[in-house]
Parts: C-alpha cells; sequence; structure tokens
C-alpha cells in the first residue's frame, strides 16, 4: 500500500501550500480521550490500522494484522477459533479492553473476564487502534494493557469477496451500505469453514472451526446537529478441540468441542456543534458457551452465560482556543451463571473528567476517575500525558497512567470464589521520540516504557482467589516506515518486553522478550499488479509460570500478491509459513505448516 501512502502525503504538501492539511483517516484516534483527535496530540503510544492496510494482509485473522504492532505477542491453542491471547507489552490479555463500534466485548461468564480473539474476524472491520500503557481514566475497569477499539466498515455501495486455501477453508464475506447527506445504514455479514489441524500437536484428527457472523450501523440525523447511532453484532462459532481423557488425563486426540454465541449492540443520541459535543448510549453484550464431549454424551456437559448492559454519558466542550474539557459517567451490570454456579451480578457506576491543552505544538492532558463496584466499594484513577513538537513532524512524547481490572463475576462467586478481592491495579510510564507518523511517507517512533502491576488476582490452590500477584513490564519499541519510492513501502516494528512476576522472579508465561515484525509492499509496473513480504520473528520464552517448559524462538514468512481485475475485481493470494517452520505459542498445541490461499474481491 506504498502508493496509498505516498499519494496520501504528496495532497498533505500540496494543502499545506493552500493553508490546509488533510488528516489521514488513520491519524484519528478515539482511544487517547474517548473522542476523536489525532494521534499526534496526544503523549500515549498509539496504532492505528486502516481499511487498506487490512485489506492488504489479507484473511480472516485479525492477529496476523495485530503482530505488525509493536508491543504485541500472541499465544493460540490450536487452529483458528481456539482459545487465542493477546498480551499487549506483556500484560494479561484479560486486562485489554477491547471494542467494536463503542460496545465492549468481553464475556464476563470468564473465569478473568477478557475476550477470546479466536471468535473475531475481519471480515467488516474497516478500522483498529492499539492504545499501548494503562488507561483507565477514560477506559474505566479492565484498561492495564491497553485498549484495543474496532471500527465496523460504513459504505456507500456493495463489497464482497471470497477466499478458499489450505485445511480446506472457505471464507465469504460481503458488505452492503447506503449513505446519504442525512443518514447511513451498512449491513455485513460472512462465513468461514475450515477442517483445521489438531490442536493436539502430534495428533492425527483434524479440529475444524465454523463461523457465522453479521453486523450492522447506521446513524440519522434528527434534527440540526443531533443523531441517532446504531450498532449491532452476532457470531455463532463451532470448534473443536482436543483435551484429556480418563483414565489416563493425558492430553490427545479428542472428539470435544465447543460453541459459542455472541451478541452486542448499542443505541444512541450524539450531539455535536464542533465546539461542544455530547454522547448518550445503552449498550448491551451477551456470550454464551456449551462445552460437548461426544464420548460421553451429546448434551452440553458444561455451559456459561454472560450478560452486561452499560449505560453511557460522554462529552466534550471547548472552554477556550487552546483549552478543552472531556468528561464522562456510564454504570455498568453484569450477570453470570454456570452450569455449577447459581446466577449472580455486579455493578460498577464511575465518572471521569479530562482536561487538555493544546497551543504552539504543545499537547497536555490531565484527568481522574472515580468508580464504586458493589462489592469493593470505591476506587480513584489518575493519568496524566504530553507531547511537545520540537521540529515538523518531530515530537517529543510523555504519559503516566493508572489502571485497574474490577474483579470478575467468576472470582468472586464461581469456584473458589472471594468476595473480599481487590482490584487488580498498575501505574504505567512511558517516554519516547516520534517522527511523522504511521499514515505518513515515513514515520519513525522509540519508545521506553515499564508498568508495575499490584493485587492481580491468582487462584491459590486449593483455597481460591486472593490478590497476591505482582508484576513488573518494560522494555522499548521501535516502529518505523519508509516510502522508498512511489511504489516500495517497507516498515518494522521491533519490541523488547521483559515482563516478570516480581514474586518469584520468574519470566511471565508465553511473552518473548524479543520480537520484531518486518515488511515490504511493493507495486509492479505491471497492471496494478502488487507484491507484499511479511516477517514476524518471536524469541524465546516460557510455557508456565514456573519457566520450567520453554518455547523456543522462531520466524514465520508470508508471500502475498494482488492484482485488479478491471475497476471492480481484484483477485489475490497468500503463502503463510513459506519455510514450513515447526513452531508453538502454546506447549503441546498444534500450528499452520505451509499454507497457500487464494481470493477475488469485487466492489460496486
Amino acid at each position: 500500500m506504498a502508493q496509498d501512502d505516498f499519494d496520501l502525503d504528496q495532497d498533505n504538501e500540496q494543502a499545506q501550500v493552500a493553508g490546509t492539511r488533510r488528516v489521514a483517516d488513520e491519524a484519528i484516534t478515539v482511544v487517547a480521550s474517548g473522542t476523536a483527535q489525532q494521534v499526534s496530540e496526544t503523549g500515549q503510544s498509539i496504532s492505528v490500522i486502516g481499511a487498506n492496510e487490512i485489506a492488504a494482509v489479507q484473511g480472516p485473522d485479525p492477529t496476523r494484522v495485530l503482530e505488525r504492532l509493536p508491543g504485541v505477542s500472541l499465544a493460540r491453542s490450536g487452529p483458528l477459533g481456539s482459545q487465542t491471547s493477546l498480551f499487549v507489552r506483556g500484560a494479561n490479555s484479560q486486562q485489554v479492553v477491547v471494542t467494536l463500534d463503542g460496545v465492549r466485548l468481553a464475556d464476563v461468564a470468564s473465569p478473568s473476564g477478557g475476550f477470546d480473539f479466536g471468535t473475531l474476524m475481519t471480515g467488516g472491520i474497516d478500522k483498529i487502534e492499539l492504545l499501548r500503557g494503562s488507561n483507565s481514566v477514560v477506559w474505566g475497569s479492565d484498561a492495564i494493557g491497553g485498549v484495543l477499539a474496532l471500527t465496523s466498515a460504513q459504505v456507500d455501495g456493495v463489497r464482497a469477496g471470497i477466499e478458499y486455501g489450505a485445511n480446506d477453508t472457505l471464507t465469504a464475506d460481503a458488505t452492503l451500505g447506503t449513505q446519504g447527506s442525512s443518514y447511513g445504514l451498512t449491513v455485513s455479514g460472512g462465513h468461514f469453514r475450515s477442517d483445521g489441524i489438531s490442536a493436539y500437536a502430534p495428533g492425527t484428527e483434524a479440529d475444524g472451526f465454523r463461523q457465522w457472523h453479521g453486523s450492522l450501523r447506521g446513524f440519522a440525523s434528527l434534527a440540526d446537529n443531533i443523531s441517532l447511532v446504531a450498532a449491532a453484532r452476532y457470531a455463532d462459532s463451532r470448534v473443536e478441540f482436543d483435551g484429556f481423557q480418563p483414565p489416563t488425563f493425558s492430553f490427545a486426540d479428542t472428539p470435544e468441542y465447543q460453541t459459542t454465541r455472541q451478541g452486542s449492540g448499542r443505541i444512541g443520541l450524539d450531539y455535536d456543534t464542533g465546539s461542544t459535543a455530547l454522547k448518550l448510549g445503552l449498550a448491551y453484550s451477551d456470550t454464551g458457551r456449551d462445552y460437548f464431549d461426544n464420548a460421553a454424551s451429546s448434551a452440553p456437559n458444561f455451559a456459561t452465560s454472560g450478560r452486561s448492559w452499560r449505560a453511557d454519558f460522554s462529552g466534550k466542550a471547548d472552554l477556550t482556543d487552546s483549552v478543552t474539557l472531556n468528561f464522562g459517567a456510564d454504570s455498568e451490570w453484569t450477570k453470570f451463571s454456570t452450569s455449577f454456579d447459581p446466577e449472580n451480578d455486579a455493578r460498577l457506576s464511575s465518572a471521569h473528567v479530562l482536561l487538555a491543552y493544546h497551543a504552539g505544538g504543545l499537547h497536555l492532558s490531565a484527568g481522574a476517575r472515580v468508580d464504586d463496584h458493589d462489592r469493593f466499594g470505591t476506587h480513584w484513577t489518575f493519568g496524566a500525558n504530553g507531547a511537545y513538537e520540537l521540529a515538523e513532524n518531530l515530537r517529543l512524547r510523555a504519559a503516566y497512567g493508572e489502571g485497574f481490572k474490577a474483579p470478575t463475576l467468576y472470582q468472586l462467586y464461581g469456584f473458589g470464589g472471594n468476595v473480599a478481592l481487590r482490584p487488580e491495579t498498575s501505574k504505567a510510564y512511558e517516554a519516547g521520540l516520534e517522527y511523522g507518523d504511521r499514515s505518513g511517507s515515513r514515520h519513525l517512533a522509540v519508545t521506553l516504557f515499564r508498568r508495575d502491576s499490584r493485587h492481580l488476582i491468582d487462584y491459590v490452590w486449593p483455597t481460591g482467589y486472593f490478590n497476591t500477584g505482582r508484576t513488573r513490564a518494560e522494555g522499548v519499541e521501535v516502529e518505523a516506515g519508509w516510502a522508498m519510492t512511489n511504489q516500495l513501502r517497507a516498515r518494522a516494528a521491533y519490541s523488547h518486553v521483559k515482563a516478570t512476576d516480581r514474586v518469584t522472579g520468574k519470566d511471565l508465561p508465553r511473552r518473548p522478550r524479543n520480537t520484531l515484525s518486518a515488511g515490504l509492499d511493493w507495486e509492479a509496473p505491471l497492471a496494478g499488479l502488487q507484491l507484499g513480504a511479511d516477517l514476524r520473528f518471536a524469541g524465546d520464552s516460557y510455557d508456565d509460570r514456573g519457566n520450567f517448559t520453554r518455547l523456543d524462538s522462531y520466524g514465520l514468512l508470508t508471500l502475498r500478491a494482488s492484482l485488479p481485475l478491471g475497476e471492480r475485481f481484484e483477485l489475490y493470494g497468500r503463502v503463510e509459513n513459506v519455510t514450513d517452520t515447526d513452531y508453538q505459542t502454546v506447549a503441546g498445541y498444534g500450528t499452520y505448516g505451509r499454507s497457500a490461499f487464494v481470493g477475488v474481491r469485487a466492489k460496486w
């Protein structure tokens, strides 16, 4: 996508001559303050990936897109659809807020209350924003490691695609929409199925995955400056997995599978005059899971159900030309039950303010949040960040952020539950130097960071859950991008993350200290043919908290190509793991070897 980025940079230079500047959508973020602002106006580490880059990477698996970003590592327990954990700067996967169109996607019935990325496909998603670092002032509970905001497409027309490849894998997606000056409605849907691979690495029985998913997003102007907005998503998944069967209870091929039903949505009112913006909304999220073992019974042997309702109010007011006030309040009610646990619920209400100053190349923000939980009581969170333009396109950044994570319903009321638990907390520091931005033709960012987390909730056998954990994550991130010519662009992201348990001194499991992502994109002088290569390297790590089982380092190479067929169609293909590398991200679990895929996309 070098040409797109270069064209944008040329447009910016021409616009500056006329006294204006076009700002790319990839340079706008909401994860810093909860309202739209330029990434360059915050001292926090934020990366934004747009629709063009998502399409260029190809395929339904969003982890291949996320792994391009610094500070990110992932672990998957088997084939696509299996439990997939995202670690941001070494934080637990459950310590990252995940939203889609403003709706939180956490599974409140799971023991740690996180989101399983194995159930997420890229179909219909047009933008990904990742904030790395604690930011509970704006985002509340779970924002210890960071915030991942996903935005679905809004189109005027039709987009569709179909892809087929290794392991009898078929992906089909379609997005259609209509827009006018006062309304817009976009509907997306898709299907994925694959025979998969064995979740048990030495196994011979493939474990498949299938999913149906659909979403909608729309708005309608009700009056001047007032709009009705709505978004919804539903996904129905089935994934097979391997387990530990009696009498030996050793890991092996088993006929087990899991079904997951996820529904979420939000409806709200937006008021925006430019200098003042207000948002009022009501969101709902529901996740139900059933687990089956065909060797024992056709009925589910375990089931979970988690639901949340969230009322939110937020706003922004320009107090002067250079001073802005962001504020908000929300109240969330969550409920869960399992086959063995009766229905229980919890309530969490909060309010926050964030004061910002923007003038003369200086950008400062500071704020506070208060949360009230019906179990642990009141908790305060603080944060501040700043950026200063040392020269044109060169910025010095620094941030301090606090995070917290409320005890999950399972930790409070499930097996080993403890209603006296306190929230997990963190204090995070970072400083960096950045030239340009990720969406431009030249970009370089270097960031030093540290995060200390306390009161982490661990299960202490055989008693139950307690606030016993303490961890530290520190390191450096480097991200670079360079459009060397109109047709050739290179990118790279390197991270050194030392994440340790401060009680034992051991490395946290499945967090490689060193990761590298690099790539090249080239537009050939032949009918718009585009060629790309992506390299992903992950260093050694450990699979367990005692650091007894080592996960060896590995490198994966992907080659991809796309060719436009007229104005409406595009033929594309890729080969993943070109060198057929044998590797694992979770000990004992299988991973894909060399795999080829081909597809076609259309738009009109």
